[in-house]
């Protein structure tokens, strides 16, 4: 495993910036919508993250984690008239991903986005991403997705499944899929997240089995389903990962669990970070370890310095495992 991130490149300095600080794999998307992305987009965003001495290791599908009001393909999980046209969309764009030579893609497919509550303060006086169910407005309306009931969500992610991931699989091109952020009680916003429990992941990745069908990994989104994630992530880690379900860790770390919790910085939280890299290693992950949402501190540029400082601890983390 290696270190990696998906922090979109402000400008060309920020990819030597990477360079810099040893992070060589990246998951950096081409200009412009995905929706529009062609062979020689690819192609050309390819170059040129290799023309820094970079490895282009991932793009993202035009499924984000934003609520589905914002979506490119909302008819997917939607259901509606374009659904099937939609799908088709994403296939072609598996196809081109792999003839461009990417070998990877990482989606979300999520209706209501990542529901927070405000930031609290953190380490030194960071600003730190939270969810506390009691400040939410737990009466909150439906979006777009209306009333959706579990069995129909699942349908709908199997119909989705069945297309794409064999397309996937000629092409060689791994699907990881990011858990729902956060796990929310049962019909909250009109849905039920069913990929916000760890037996809902379970679920999904034996959907249309595959070994190009997994998991973008977010340990702190896993974390945020459990009752106690300092002891019950390791468990988790191993189902994935003996079964070669984790394509991407997102190395994240929180303080608290379900339904209460606050986004911390890798070493500071409840879950030992030191212990889930060696599980990793046991289990076989090699692909990338990238850190994911960081804390907001202070200076004129809060967010590459919080990130600077988390690719440092996973690039130490990384060396000391190397030489175990």
């Amino acid at each position: 495993m290696y270190l990696g991130t998906q922090v979109a490149a402000r400008d060309d300095d920020d990819y030597r910036i990477f360079a810099q600080l040893g992070v060589k794999h990246i998951n950096a998307d081409p200009p412009g919508k995905p929706s529009s992305w062609t062979l020689s987009d690819l192609e050309r965003h390819r170059d040129k993250v290799e023309s820094f001495g970079l490895i282009l290791d991932m793009i993202q599908l035009p499924l984000p984690s934003q609520p589905i009001e914002k979506a490119s393909y909302p008819d997917i999980l939607l259901a509606g008239p374009e659904r099937d046209r939609q799908i088709d969309a994403v296939c072609k764009l598996i196809e081109n991903t792999a003839a461009a030579g990417i070998p990877a893609v990482k989606y979300n497919l999520n209706l209501i986005g990542i529901p927070r509550t405000p930031d609290e303060p953190g380490r030194g006086g960071s600003l730190n991403a939270s969810f506390r169910w009691d400040k939410t407005d737990q009466q909150a309306e439906p979006g777009l997705a209306g009333v959706l009931s579990e069995d129909e969500n699942w349908e709908r992610i199997d119909y989705f499944l069945e297309r794409v991931v064999p397309v996937a699989a000629s092409n060689r091109v791994r699907l990881a899929c990011h858990p729902h952020d956060p796990y929310t009680p049962p019909g909250y916003r009109g849905v039920t997240r069913v990929l916000g429990t760890v037996e809902g992941l379970k679920k999904f990745v034996l959907m249309r089995e595959n070994p190009y069908h997994g998991l973008n990994f977010c340990q702190g989104s896993i974390g945020e389903m459990l009752e106690n994630p300092g002891k019950e992530i390791d468990g988790v880690i191993r189902w994935f990962g003996q079964r070669g379900k984790i394509f991407n860790v997102h190395f994240r770390n929180i303080r608290g669990g379900k339904l209460s919790f606050m986004e911390t910085f890798p070493e500071e939280g409840d879950m030992d970070m030191v212990r889930s890299a060696r599980i990793y290693k046991e289990v076989g992950f090699k692909y990338m370890l990238m850190p994911d949402h960081v804390p907001t501190v202070s200076g004129k540029d809060p967010t590459a310095t919080a990130f600077a400082f988390c690719y440092g601890y996973i690039a130490a983390l990384l060396q000391v495992l190397d030489s175990e």
